[in-house]
């Protein structure tokens, strides 16, 4: 997209404003496929906690994609959404058997992580296709809030248990059918990735009637210009040929499933703020927008960098700015960064803002969470209103006159 094509929407849908363009997520989409094609049995379910918005869930759904879902709602979405339960796999960690039983009934696969609720479903459902995480003990991801496959993890069954789990599956005569691990987000190093492939591929060969292997995802995207990234397409060479080494090993064509969230959407993601007002202090110049991280957390929360440009004076000079949100407290987006000349009233656009920034965004000081707006053929189409004040109260229940006077 160009910036003419931005600083339109942001007139027509105002700001603050969620901006997704259509052909990256394509084009990301099919970079992956292509880099695994040597594989017969390729599998794309996508990680939706990343943007969950429906009309996304239908474009990757026209794309070939599967979802992969962390919650009840989120498997009712996808539903919504129009893929079948087939198409959809439920990975939660820490819920309830109810839950679980809920997903259940709906057709969908279900992925389990601790022993406790695998001896209980299995002990009920002994038929039901099931698919098992594994938690390799593989430190990875970028930041100790995104590195979950490391040994204090939450996330999955521990492989140092793995003999206490075919115990569990042998007393309860479980269907497995898959076998899983996510090592965390922002992984580099392929290396790392493949080591923890062997893993995988050590705790399969525990069990004989395994219909896919599931490698779960955390691919790094560049966050700045000349950033680096995971080399998709070495990883594929690699993966490829060892996967299908093992397939033939197993004695049985397996399906390979990736689940990448950032991967497809992140770099697709533009976010669009008003400044407000630039502030000069002794030491600092500070850019407050019309936003927070209400509305974009990553930063203050992960630490993340995302490139901020003005797109009101694209070709102005460079000058050091604090961009600053509007909320109560420390709301840091970028500190003394390097960016064109800015004026109250300029817009500036957030890169990388397709993954995990509307879906964690929140009404924190009672503020509205923006617009989305898809970006496909040209043409802006939106996708999600912004919120008005009746937003804010649906669900509210005052006390009634007669309680309030007490």
């Amino acid at each position: 997209m160009q910036s003419k094509d931005l600083l339109q929407l942001a007139d027509q849908f105002g700001s603050p404003l969620y901006v997704y363009d259509a052909e990256k997520i394509k084009s990301q989409y099919e970079r992956l496929t292509k880099a695994f094609s040597k594989v017969e049995k390729l599998r794309i379910n996508y990680a939706m906690k990343a943007l969950s918005n429906v009309a996304i869930l239908q474009l990757l759904r026209d794309l070939g994609s599967c979802l992969d879902a962390v919650s009840i709602q989120e498997v009712q979405l996808g539903l919504h959404a129009g893929y079948s339960p087939d198409q959809i796999f439920f990975t939660p960690n820490g819920v309830s058997l109810e839950e679980i039983e809920e997903v259940h009934a709906l057709g969908v696969q279900i992925n389990i992580d601790n022993l406790s609720i695998l001896e209980q479903f299995g002990t009920k459902h002994p038929t039901v296709p099931v698919c098992i995480r594994i938690n390799p003990h593989v430190m990875a991801g970028g930041n100790e809030n995104i590195s979950v496959g490391h040994i204090d993890s939450k996330f999955g069954i521990s492989v140092h248990q793995l003999p206490h789990l075919v115990r569990i599956v042998e007393n309860t005569k479980m269907n497995i059918v898959g076998i899983h691990m996510h090592t965390g987000s922002d992984i580099l190093d392929i290396e790392v990735f493949l080591y923890a492939a062997e893993i995988l591929f050590d705790a399969a060969r525990n069990f004989k009637n395994l219909e896919f292997l599931d490698f779960g995802s955390g691919f790094k995207v560049p966050y700045k210009k000349d950033d680096i990234e995971t080399d998709i397409e070495e990883l594929g060479k690699k993966l490829s040929k060892r996967f299908n080494a093992f397939c033939e090993e197993y004695g049985k064509e397996l399906t390979l499933i990736f689940e990448p969230g950032k991967f497809l959407v992140s770099e697709a993601g533009f976010f669009l703020a008003k400044v407000n007002v630039v502030k000069q202090t002794t030491s600092t110049v500070f850019a407050g927008i019309d936003s927070g991280f209400n509305h974009l957390i990553r930063p203050m929360f992960y630490g993340s960098s995302h490139f901020i440009e003005n797109i009101s004076n694209p070709k102005g000079k460079e000058r050091f700015y604090s961009v600053v949100g509007y909320i109560c407290e420390t709301d840091t987006f970028a500190s003394n960064r390097r960016i064109q000349e800015i004026a109250e009233g300029d817009i500036l656009c957030f890169r990388n803002a397709g993954a995990y920034c509307y879906s964690m965004s929140s009404n924190y000081n009672s503020r509205y969470k923006p617009a989305e707006v898809l970006w496909i053929n040209g043409e802006g189409h939106l996708i999600r209103a912004h919120e008005t004040f009746e937003d804010l109260l649906k669900n509210q229940i005052p006390l009634p006159a007669s309680v309030a006077k007490q």
